[in-house]
């Protein structure tokens, strides 16, 4: 009787290997009775690339080219280019704070399209205008939080200001452009690399498309064939190009609320706790609805309490809740905005960055006696971003502070939803994203009065409160 083989898991170490080398090898196992390892040890970067050319280019096996995974830095771009780096689902982010990092006068990106027009001059001034007002806006803030939590015995000064920093930069960062430079680092495969070269190379801004150049060049040193006919998408530029002509014939909306709700599933309990059900019936999913919807409340009540109640504090609710989605709108201020793009398992649809939703003014600019100067830094960088609008919007965006306004569209499934309000709603928070996720909380529960009290919400979720705390101005 022959040996049946042992189990063996193990890497293929890119220490060892090159990506395409992995892709390969992992590639190969649906035709070859090879181990992985053998698999590899047979392949050359020469004959990964013959491979690649063959049957990832040649016949279109891009899934292949999913093995091959890249750790890309990118430092000093602008954190409105970050948005088209970090709009990739599949991908991996992280970057640099404003919540818990200082930002230095001057660190800002001058776009190519403005250097050497007339409209150069105002837009260095409104960016240094507002750095300084940043700057100056720490050392109010900090004395108007060292008051609130004095020194502790044996502290020292820079222990101190680590334990209070988080509070007053979180404030001070609404008067931050959206031309500040900052660095984030991606991890994706080279399928999804090529996929946002193709998005990026036919981005509207020219920085966007020069990262997308620069990183295709880095990219291919590493991934030299799966990236090599990343080209621009012709198709997305002229659509964009198209869309935004026929929108600029539309008429504009005022609403400048938090959130609202646009659609959801009237049935989407009812398809929930059925998908609940399904893996563990014989009968059909159309059988299972009928049975579902003819359950009394009661009944429901205590299924959905199956389904959710036993949840511990670091468990995930069941895939069933995909099962549901809805559809809302929000308005939220810029720099909410930059943490809730993370979320990239919903479908986010934001509008373009403007000044014309007004702005935020948070409550430790007021109690730190700036509110004056950071509403006059606001106004002059709304009333330059309207100059320059005039002559580029996507270029005029680079000058609008996080404190402003902005509106996005959201598609999500409940599991998502859940996670997005739990997460976001804990007091390690930023109270921006802390009123997002308790306004949409609150939408959940008119939405799916069954499943929704089963989030898992801070004790007070009062999102009106935590706005009238945090805010002088929405």
């Amino acid at each position: 009787m022959p040996e049946v083989p042992g189990r063996r898991i193990y890497l293929l170490s890119p220490r060892q290997l090159s990506p395409e080398t992995i892709a390969v090898a992992f590639a190969k196992t649906s035709r070859s009775p090879l181990s992985f390892d053998e698999i590899a040890a047979e392949l050359t970067d020469e004959r990964s690339a013959e491979f690649h050319e063959k049957w990832v280019v040649g016949y279109g096996h891009a899934s292949v080219a999913e093995h091959a995974v890249l750790h890309i830095a990118f430092e000093n771009v602008s954190r409105l280019a970050i948005e088209s780096i970090e709009s990739h689902r599949l991908a991996s982010y992280t970057e640099k704070s404003t919540r818990y990092q200082k930002w230095e006068a001057g660190h800002y990106y001058v776009p190519e399209e403005i250097e050497g027009t007339v409209h150069e001059a105002l837009y260095r001034q409104t960016c240094d205008s507002l750095f300084a007002a940043y700057r100056e806006s720490l050392g109010a803030a900090r004395a108007a939080v060292q008051v609130m939590a004095p020194q502790r015995e044996g502290e020292s000064d820079e222990r101190w200001d680590g334990r209070i920093r988080s509070r007053y930069v979180d404030a001070c960062r609404f008067l931050l452009p959206a031309a500040a430079l900052a660095n984030v680092g991606m991890t994706a495969n080279a399928r999804t690399v090529e996929h946002a070269l193709r998005k990026m190379l036919a981005h509207p801004l020219a920085e966007v498309r020069r990262i997308a150049e620069e990183l295709k060049e880095v990219a291919r040193a590493e991934v030299p064939t799966l990236l090599k006919y990343a080209e621009p998408s012709d198709y997305l530029a002229q659509t964009e190009s198209a869309l935004e002509a026929k929108a600029s014939l539309l008429l504009e909306d005022p609403w400048k609320g938090g959130v609202r709700l646009i659609s959801h599933d009237d049935e989407g309990e009812v398809r929930v706790l059925a998908a609940a059900l399904y893996p563990h019936a014989s009968g059909s999913a159309a059988r299972l609805l009928e049975q579902v919807r003819s359950m009394t409340r009661a009944d429901r009540q205590a299924l959905a309490e199956e389904v959710l109640g036993g949840m511990g504090r670091f468990d995930v609710p069941l895939r069933a809740l995909e099962h549901t989605v809805l559809t809302v709108e929000a308005t939220l201020d810029q720099g909410a905005y930059f943490e809730l793009k993370r979320h990239r398992m919903m479908t986010q649809t934001p509008q373009r960055l403007t000044a014309e939703l007004g702005y935020a003014v948070p409550k430790l600019i007021t109690q730190a006696g700036f509110e004056g100067a950071y509403r006059d830094a606001m106004e002059r960088s709304a009333a330059a971003y309207r100059s320059l609008a005039l002559w580029s919007p996507g270029v005029a965006a680079y000058i609008v502070p996080n404190g402003f306004n902005r509106r996005v569209l959201l598609t999500l499934n409940l599991r998502e939803a859940f996670h997005f309000c739990e997460l976001r709603s804990g007091s390690n928070a930023h109270f921006s994203i802390r009123r997002l996720a308790l306004q949409l909380a609150e939408a959940l529960l008119r939405a799916y009065p069954l499943l929704a009290p089963f989030l898992r919400l801070p004790e007070d979720p009062d999102w009106k409160r935590l706005e009238a705390e945090h805010f002088t101005q929405v």
